[in-house]
């Protein structure tokens, strides 16, 4: 299978938008389409053994007859030369149109300021009429030979032309003059909300400097190879991941992470693409190609979200295809019945009936939804937060459990030593010593957060017999005697009466000639605003239950989760367990519920794509994470899934008003029209005035506090 993406520069009617995608998908040789209205791409999957050029032109031929203003571009050929023309030739289209309104307009009010009538007065109305509307009426046919016909083009076209027939020239003209101005407004509001949310995601690196033989290049980033050096200068972007060689400097993660605070990078540190170099000169190694780097994988996932719609989008697609056919049958009814009955003025009927075609558009609908859905997307994405499709927003509004993975997810992941006891006489500085040096020899994590707490060097030559026991902890001689470093059974074992402790973490006893001498405590840290985020989550965003998984041992599990503020813990989980788990938990609920799954994007790949919604944490430069999960948080931060629930009742709200806004609107027209209380002025605004409000509404999805 082939896949082919055309950019459609102009492209900013929803409805053709989705014949495009509709009779695209039926041409010989495609397997499947997906326009994205958003980001005016179009993906279109084709079987290996077919001419791609052919069903491109054949494409080409397609979107030329529903809107012959699109300019359509192979994306994978990147020519700037090209991208500008395509840029230039759509501002061309629009100052022609701008032109043909004024003129039209001109002429619309030249009947009036010369009072003229009769043949005279139809011509001026006639010829401005041809002039503003000879496009709609164009594209209107080649809908209807294309077999298409039900959209706005058809519904303004008989609705004028209808005007005209029963002698209405000024509301014919007007109509269409009025309709084209609004599109002209329309196309400006959508593109705002495009640009506005394009905006946020405006990561992308546009070059970088290679280091060559004689210098530094400037190259694009698709240029520069695994092993190549780059400089990357204070103020520019980070163009590929890579290692830092040579420099220091602080970098600002805000495109990728959402977090203002700059981080200190250093030499032989790892650094990702996306992130802006503040202040040193930075020479980098880079270990990963363009197309592999974070940045791109980051982009690819932003980009094809809208292709993965909503419930709520899919259900007004569907619904604008039988909608607008209905209103169609339903003016003729208005039209026809009552005039075969003998019930009054058949021209009046007649007005009724266009009065109703022309309020029927459902472009409020078509166009403001995506965009609401994708604002959400793009402002999720400015806070770190990366969803991959519109179904994935709208489905967090349901989720009442939380399930979390425990070590990355609700601890940091990284042992620390945070307590140590003496006993007999021993003082702290004397049991970390000894700890330090029975464990000096063990490549454990647990060892080596001993040693890092030792400030001291370790003598080795002070060591002998150095014995690991399995499940239990350690044997060793120091100074000549023996020391037993471990759990409770290992120096129960050898009739050594324990101090036990309760603390939370790994508890290691130390014991000395048969007395036990010292314990130290090594924890995994519980994050930052662990409980505060909980308590917010239950109280303000719909959590009913929250879970805790964990391979820990069940009592360091159940401790944790008391700590954390987690409602129930399981441990000593294998991830086949935790499937196993994660499914019986989802079982229990209703169907209408989403459980969540939070882990570290690693090893909870599984889990992740198990659950209704999994969501990575920390998934800066994780291939696991973007890969398996439907939300990556780019930092370590719980709260991240607050501001994530926050977003998607945001991004619903807005939706829900707009469809309110657009269908109530429309129906309180539909119903003053049915009765000839709504002239097609009034129709008209119905049509291109909500989708505009409509538009404007939905950028809010922009702006959430945090």
């Amino acid at each position: 299978m082939g896949e082919v993406t055309l950019e459609l520069e102009g492209l900013n009617c929803a409805s053709c938008a989705g014949k495009i995608e509709k009779l695209s998908g039926e041409l010989r040789g495609v397997e499947s389409t997906s326009l994205d209205f958003v980001n005016k791409k179009l993906k279109v999957s084709i079987y290996e053994t077919n001419d791609k050029e052919e069903i491109i032109n054949n494409i080409k031929k397609i979107i030329n007859k529903l809107e012959p203003n699109v300019v359509v571009r192979d994306s994978s050929i990147r020519n700037s030369v090209l991208e500008d023309s395509a840029i230039e030739e759509t501002k061309r289209k629009e100052y022609f149109n701008i032109g043909r309104i004024l003129i039209s307009g001109i002429l619309f009010l030249i009947p009036y300021l010369f009072k003229l009538e009769g043949s005279e007065k139809l011509i001026f109305f006639l010829i401005s009429y041809i002039i503003i509307g000879y496009k709609v009426i164009i594209i209107a046919f080649k809908n209807i030979v294309s077999g298409v016909p039900f959209d706005e083009n058809f519904l303004m076209t008989v609705a004028t032309i209808g005007a005209f027939v029963i002698g209405e020239y000024p509301e014919g003209v007007a109509v269409m003059l009025f309709y084209n101005i609004g599109e002209l407004f329309q196309d400006k509001a959508v593109n705002h909300s495009r640009n506005s949310i394009k905006a946020l995601m405006d990561i992308r690196p546009d070059s970088a400097n290679l280091v060559v033989e004689d210098g530094v290049k400037i190259v694009s980033p698709n240029d520069v190879h695994i092993g190549d050096y780059i400089i990357i200068k204070p103020g520019e972007k980070v163009p590929l991941d890579g290692v830092v060689v040579e420099g220091e400097s602080m970098l600002d993660t805000s495109n990728i992470t959402g977090e203002s605070v700059p981080r200190t990078i250093k030499t032989g540190e790892d650094i990702i693409s996306g992130v802006v170099n503040k202040h040193g000169l930075l020479k980098v190694k880079v270990n990963k190609e363009f197309g592999e780097s974070t940045i791109s994988k980051i982009l690819d996932l932003v980009e094809n979200a809208s292709s993965k719609k909503a419930k709520t989008e899919n259900f007004i697609t569907k619904f604008a295809r039988y909608y607008t056919p209905a209103v169609v049958f339903i003016a003729l009814g208005i039209g026809v019945i009552p005039i075969l009955l003998g019930l009054g003025d058949p021209s009046q009927w007649a007005y009724k009936a266009f009065v109703f075609l022309v309020i029927s558009c459902p472009c409020a609908l078509v166009i403001s939804i995506p965009l609401g859905f994708f604002g959400g997307i793009g402002a999720a994405s400015k806070r770190g937060i990366l969803i991959k499709g519109g179904n994935y927003l709208e489905a967090l509004n349901d989720g009442d459990t939380l399930v979390f993975d425990k070590t990355g997810t609700i601890t940091k992941g990284t042992f620390k030593v945070t307590d140590i006891m003496g006993y007999g006489g021993y003082i702290k500085e004397d049991i970390i010593e000894i700890a330090a040096l029975g464990e000096s020899y063990s490549n454990h994590p647990i060892a080596k957060s001993i040693l890092e707490h030792f400030h001291g060097e370790v003598e080795k030559t002070r060591v002998e017999n150095y014995k690991e026991i399995s499940g239990k902890g350690i044997s060793v001689d120091i100074d000549k005697v023996p020391i037993l470093l471990g759990n409770e059974k290992l120096l129960e074992e050898e009739g050594i009466v324990i101090e036990r402790s309760e603390a939370i973490g790994t508890i290691i006893y130390i014991g000395k000639d048969k007395k036990h001498i010292g314990t130290i405590i090594v924890s995994d840290e519980l994050k930052e605003g662990i409980k505060e985020t909980l308590i917010d989550l239950k109280k303000n965003k719909g959590i009913k239950e929250t879970v805790m998984l964990s391979g820990d041992n069940i009592e360091t599990a159940k401790k944790v989760a008391k700590l954390a503020g987690i409602d129930k813990s399981f441990g000593n989980l294998l991830p086949g367990d935790k499937v196993k788990l994660l499914e019986n938990i989802m079982n229990k609920k209703d169907d209408n519920k989403k459980t969540i799954f939070i882990g570290d994007g690693v090893n909870d790949a599984p889990v992740l794509a198990r659950a209704d919604i999994g969501i990575a944490m920390g998934g800066l430069g994780s291939d696991a994470a973007i890969e398996a999960s439907d939300i990556v948080i780019m930092t370590d931060e719980i709260s991240k899934i607050s501001t994530a629930m926050k977003i998607a009742r945001k991004t619903k709200r807005i939706v829900t008003q707009n469809i309110a806004l657009a269908l109530g609107l429309k129906l309180i027209v539909l119903a003053l029209g049915s009765v000839g209380l709504a002239t097609m002025w009034q129709a008209v605004f119905a049509d291109v005035g909500v989708t505009i409000i409509a538009v404007l509404n939905s950028i809010r999805t922009l702006k959430v506090e945090e």
